[in-house]
């Protein structure tokens, strides 16, 4: 063997293990770019679900949040009309007392609070039904104003009992049931 058969062997090999590691380099960039790609697009869909979870949640809550706001709106609405629908009502309370039936409606209260605590029982109202009461309480009567719109209270001569008949402790005691005949 001469030695350009050597050399031109030894070049022979050279290209071909050169050849080979091309091949194989081609080989492992064309499989890293494919594995490259192929993350991309496994992020590209991760982060494409994880904003759309995100974005739905927030929408979630800004929709809870919206419809909380909206039922705390028309309570506090409803409350407000019922406030004023109960404020009206004692107006209206308050125009019954110079109404011509107000002062049987008090003589009526007498007989209910003699019948239920007794005859000897302290009987006082406002300033205005004065005359109305002594009339219809007699010695019973109490010239003590309170501070009412309209009504009587009746104690007995100790204060251990006491009936509220005044116009604000009956619409007080009844103020659920107005609201659901109001509302």
């Amino acid at each position: 063997m001469s030695l350009e058969t050597l050399v031109e062997e030894i070049r022979r090999h050279g290209e071909a293990e050169e050849a080979a590691l091309l091949a194989r380099v081609k080989d492992e960039s064309t499989r890293l770019l494919g594995d490259r790609d192929r993350r991309i697009v496994d992020l590209r869909a991760q982060a494409e679900q994880a904003t759309a979870t995100e974005v739905a949640r927030e929408r979630a809550q800004r929709v809870a949040a919206a419809k909380l706001k909206a039922r705390k709106l028309l309570y506090e609405a409803r409350e407000a009309r019922l406030s004023a629908a109960i404020a009206e009502t004692r107006d209206l309370l308050l125009q019954f007392t110079k109404s011509g039936a107000y002062p049987s409606v008090l003589k009526r209260m007498v007989q209910t609070a003699t019948d239920a605590l007794g005859p000897k029982v302290r009987i006082s109202g406002r300033a205005e039904d004065a005359t109305v009461l002594q009339r219809a309480a007699g010695k019973a009567f109490d010239p003590t104003p309170r501070a009412i719109v309209g009504g009587l209270v009746a104690e007995t001569p100790d204060g251990n009992r006491r009936l509220n008949l005044s116009f604000d402790e009956l619409l007080r005691l009844r103020e659920d049931r107005v609201r659901e005949l109001l509302a």
